[in-house]
């Protein structure tokens, strides 16, 4: 069954025949200008121009699937539809009869368009389209990239500005937000948050100068002090808990912190210490993040080790093999793309600064592109994948588009439908 978004690409793109083109009503049609396309409230087209006979009309154009859909709709009554100067169906059953000038287009589509669209819709692979990406031009792919890229960020904007109103405009405690969420890696995610959240930035700022008893409030807020050690650092970390617990009037997080399925080097313990000593090691670490110029900048400052006890220690108690618990390269590529490039780009999106939004892009082409199950798929169909930069564009168009059908929206889906174009005509 045709959409009325199908509809709409047929109409923008002028893909039917129109030789001969009449209205319902037998007059001759002549299209001017299809109008622009309206992603708001109203008509489908706006500032058409048509020729009906001799008459010039200009005004907005609407689409439906049938004549029914007008009312169906409710636009008798709507301010919105008073310029009206097309009606443009998909088919004409004859059913209502409209005041309007109409024309029907079933009959004027190319078979071949509508039966690729109908596979891109029911197909099955991991993208709708993977037998013929290699039909897209080089010059498609960037272009599109570059957009999705831009949207993927403007979208992680739009949470940023939601942190902001949340926490009173504080670029620091937001930043403090979103690191702590991205260090609980996805499992995590969420409870990391809350403990940051739990734990403003003015009582962290109180014990920066000793790492302990930062490890003693994030371990303690996440809920991982509540054993009864044997261990004299990790009694150490409980006593201070609940001393500062009980100075600081702390709620600790309901939610639970998993460890199952986990390397140990990812525990969410290893990762609080990490992030402790990271917040013991900066200060202002937003302000200092947007003073870096070069991806090298980024990796000094986040490139922390835990402090020693955890050399021995995956979980507070609990005696290991020797081994630096130091954040690793890895882990830091993922904080740099996936917290500190959108927290930039974000801030030069919301403050009108062209630099910082440039600067977040230019950190993204430095660093290698991402391997996962989305980018490992995408390289199987030959896309290349040479940086973050193109890895983050992969995967915004995997979730956003191609998983959602949203192919008449995509440039690529687009490019392959219009190279039907030639096929356009009446069969």
């Amino acid at each position: 069954m045709i959409s009325e978004r199908l509809l709409q690409f047929i109409w923008q793109f002028q893909y039917f025949n129109k030789i001969h083109l009449q209205t319902i009503e037998g007059e001759l049609l002549q299209i001017i200008a299809t109008g622009q396309f309206n992603h708001n409230q109203g008509p489908d087209f706006l500032n058409a121009r048509i020729r009906i006979g001799d008459t010039i009309l200009a005004g907005n154009i609407e689409l439906h699937l049938t004549e029914a859909d007008w009312n169906r709709h409710a636009h008798c009554n709507d301010p919105n539809y008073k310029n009206i100067i097309l009606h443009v169906l998909w088919e004409h059953p004859g059913q209502v009869q409209l005041p309007l000038p109409t024309i029907a287009l079933k009959e004027r589509v190319s078979k071949v368009l509508l039966q690729r669209y109908c596979e891109l819709m029911n197909s099955q692979a991991f993208v709708p389209c993977s037998g013929s990406l290699h039909h897209a031009t080089a010059l498609t792919w960037l272009k599109w990239k570059e957009r999705l890229l831009a949207e993927r960020l403007i979208r992680k904007s739009v949470m940023v500005q939601h942190y902001l109103q949340q926490s009173n405009q504080h670029w620091e405690e937001v930043c403090w937000w979103m690191l702590a969420r991205n260090f609980g890696i996805p499992i995590n995610a969420d409870a990391f948050e809350a403990m940051a959240r739990s734990l403003p930035l003015t009582i962290l700022a109180r014990h920066r100068n000793h790492v302990h008893q930062l490890e003693a409030l994030l371990l303690g807020q996440a809920g991982l002090l509540d054993k009864d050690f044997q261990d004299d650092y990790a009694r150490l970390l409980a006593n201070e808990y609940r001393f500062y617990k009980i100075k600081y009037q702390l709620q600790p997080i309901h939610q639970q912190v998993h460890f199952l399925r986990m390397r140990p080097g990812n525990f969410p313990t290893v990762r609080i210490a990490q992030l402790a000593m990271l917040m013991h090691t900066t200060t202002s670490i937003f302000s200092q993040i947007k003073a870096c110029e070069r991806v090298k900048d980024l990796y000094a400052l986040l490139q922390v080790t835990a402090s020693d006890h955890w050399h021995t220690h995956y979980q507070p108690g609990e005696q290991a093999a020797f081994k630096k618990k130091t954040l690793g390269s890895q882990m830091i590529e993922n904080i740099i793309i996936n917290t500190i490039a959108p927290m930039l780009f974000a801030y030069g999106h919301l403050r009108n600064e062209q630099h910082c939004k440039d600067r977040a892009l230019e950190w993204l082409a430095q660093l290698a592109p991402e391997k996962n199950t989305i980018t490992s798929q995408w390289a199987d169909l030959g896309i290349q994948n040479q940086h973050a930069w193109d890895s983050q564009a992969l995967i915004e168009l995997k979730k956003e588009y191609c998983d959602a059908r949203r192919c008449l929206e995509c440039s690529i889906g687009n490019s392959l439908l219009r190279e039907e174009r030639t096929l356009v005509k009446l069969e």
